[in-house]
């Protein structure tokens, strides 16, 4: 065949093998492997933690991303990642979404898509009640301890100028610091706060949880850029767990009167993916 005639046939070719891999999307890839990759933090009890009998990983943000592979019809894989590295796991395809306390702003939706909301909390300080620090504004020039790569640092800085920040990888080895002395302060978001204040028992009167909110967060399920069809199976999902009356007793289940957190109600609903 000659050349000039076999060039249309190839562009051709190539121009169907375009097609279809215009069609294929990550959903498909999800429903071909039979399995949901979800990026979780383990250390964020109880959002995603790991059981320590049997050493899987549980907690709120676990049960709702197997909500999401229920319904795609595949199983989940929970792989921890750390906090500064959530977004990289995500845009380098390791992790197929982020479950792991990712706060919803308008600086990541240039990196990401984000999912219906899943939890809303305010950020706040614990002090050491020997710091004699009564709000906000007493933390200036002083050491606050919380998680490198999340919003806690950027919030507490905005709202205290003149604040020394340290970081640490994990909250538990943050509070810790705060604990042994190594700082005045720690911030967090408020659910994860209240809970380890609640474990401290009768060390309890060495803190005080400052009542001054630091910011609130609309946190969300996190996806890659553009993969419309994983997006709209994921807010699906989230939104008819909120019809059928399963997403509150999730909640519930992890954050009610009956746990360390003592919620009594839910201020929220699994319903926009606005802020």
């Amino acid at each position: 065949m000659k050349l000039r005639k076999l060039l249309p046939l190839l562009g051709a070719t190539l121009i169907g093998l375009s097609a279809v891999n215009a069609q294929a999307d990550q959903l498909d890839d999800i429903k071909k492997n039979g399995e949901l990759v979800v990026g979780v933090l383990g250390t964020d009890e109880p959002a995603t933690f790991i059981d320590p009998k049997t050493r899987e990983f549980i907690g709120y943000e676990v049960d709702l991303a197997k909500a999401v592979a229920d319904k795609i019809g595949v199983k989940a894989r929970f792989k921890q990642v750390a906090v500064a590295a959530r977004i990289p796991e995500l845009q380098q395809k390791h992790v197929d979404i982020i479950a792991a306390g990712l706060t919803h702003n308008k600086e990541r939706e240039a990196q990401i898509d984000f999912s219906v909301t899943t939890f809303v909390t305010g950020q706040k300080a614990l002090v050491r009640s020997d710091s004699g620090i009564k709000d906000l504004p007493g933390l200036a020039g002083k050491k606050v301890l919380t998680i490198r790569g999340g919003t806690q640092e950027p919030n507490i800085r905005k709202a205290v100028p003149d604040v020394n920040v340290v970081t640490f990888d994990t909250s538990q080895q943050a509070f810790l610091a705060l604990q042994q002395g190594k700082g005045v302060g720690y911030v967090d978001d408020e659910a994860a706060l209240l809970r380890v204040y609640a474990k401290l028992g009768p060390k309890q009167k060495d803190f005080v949880v400052l009542k001054q909110s630091i910011s609130e967060e609309p946190l969300a399920f996190g996806l890659r850029k553009g993969e419309a069809s994983l997006k709209k199976v994921v807010d699906d999902t989230l939104r008819e767990l909120e019809a059928s009356g399963d997403a509150e007793k999730i909640f519930f289940k992890w954050y009610g009167p009956d746990t360390k957190s003592q919620f009594s109600t839910r201020s929220f609903k699994l319903e926009t993916d606005k802020i």
